[in-house]
């Protein structure tokens, strides 16, 4: 790691998005996130998941009831939830609506939230993305304070989120499919993930907080801990949201080259390990999803605390 990394000055107070992340942090002592991945047919019995359920209406309600409940169960232990964007808006507008009324009451809590809808479009529609989530249009309820967003259109395609919020950008996915781009050689011995790296890192430079992170943050999974050391030395500014682990294979040990030795510089995700932590039928399953959350930010936590 560069000896330069970025530290946080004690009693910095700011709006930006990299160094309010931060804070929720190092308020947690946890740097972890707890993914919303909502499906309906995995909603505990005390939501009716599949069972006599109507139409799309009531499928969002059941879920958008559920992922309050789990923002409620965990907005104590993690500083962050992420939501994916594509589990309600398979419903059309009424998935819509309860994405919105998901990220409200997220916000709500006084958590920071991540919307993950991989974003990547030209500059001028990437614009529109940005108003919609981030800017002063999303004041109409689809607000969040970071978008991850797809960096393989380039900087135009990056920077109309960075003028009103924080993105993370996609560098190198826990998905199997994305080596067959994202490990590409490329004729200096760099590979994609690389090159795209050093774009980010690049582009960053200009979104600078007070904690020194930048407001372009990047994507980089649990799943392939060996190319994340190289990575982190190559985006020494940037705030690594690590997808891939539990449910998707990834544990401590691959997720540590990610962080800065101080301890900083990314964020731990999980979904399904987390919000489906509970058996059949259990009444009680809040309980189980807090308990699991906890489980996770205590791992998460103490291991980063021992490295710093």
């Amino acid at each position: 790691m560069p000896a330069d990394s970025p530290s946080v000055p004690s009693g910095s107070a700011t709006t930006h998005p990299a160094d309010w992340l931060v804070a929720a942090v190092d308020r947690a002592a946890a740097p972890v996130c707890v993914g919303l991945d909502p499906v309906f047919e995995r909603l505990p019995d005390s939501r009716g998941g599949g069972r006599g359920a109507g139409g799309p209406s009531d499928k969002v309600d059941a879920m958008t009831g559920f992922c309050r409940r789990v923002v409620d169960a965990v907005a104590d232990v993690v500083p962050c939830i992420k939501i994916q964007s594509a589990c309600f808006e398979r419903y059309g507008a009424a998935g819509v609506d309860g994405l919105a009324r998901t990220l409200t009451h997220a916000r709500s809590a006084g958590l920071v939230v991540i919307d993950d809808a991989k974003r990547g479009d030209i500059g001028i529609s990437a614009e529109h993305y940005a108003a919609g989530i981030l800017g002063p249009e999303s004041s109409g309820g689809l607000a969040a304070d970071w978008i991850t967003a797809s960096a393989y259109l380039g900087v135009d395609g990056l920077e109309p989120f960075l003028k009103h919020g924080g993105a993370f950008a996609l560098v190198r996915t826990s998905n199997p499919g994305g080596d067959a781009v994202q490990g590409c050689r490329l004729e200096d011995g760099r590979t994609v993930a690389d090159m795209v790296a050093g774009l980010i890192a690049e582009t960053g430079r200009d979104y600078r907080g007070q904690s020194g992170y930048s407001a372009l943050g990047a994507v980089v999974g649990a799943t392939k801990p060996d190319d994340a050391a190289r990575l982190r030395q190559r985006m020494p500014e940037q705030i690594f949201l690590i997808p891939g682990y539990g449910a998707q294979g990834g544990g401590i040990d691959d997720v540590m080259p990610c962080f800065h030795d101080n301890g900083r510089g990314a964020i731990v995700t999980a979904s399904r390990s987390v919000i489906y932590a509970f058996e059949p039928g259990d009444a009680n399953w809040p309980v189980a999803v807090r308990d699991a959350a906890r489980k996770m930010a205590d791992e998460v936590g103490q291991a980063v605390a021992g490295q710093s």
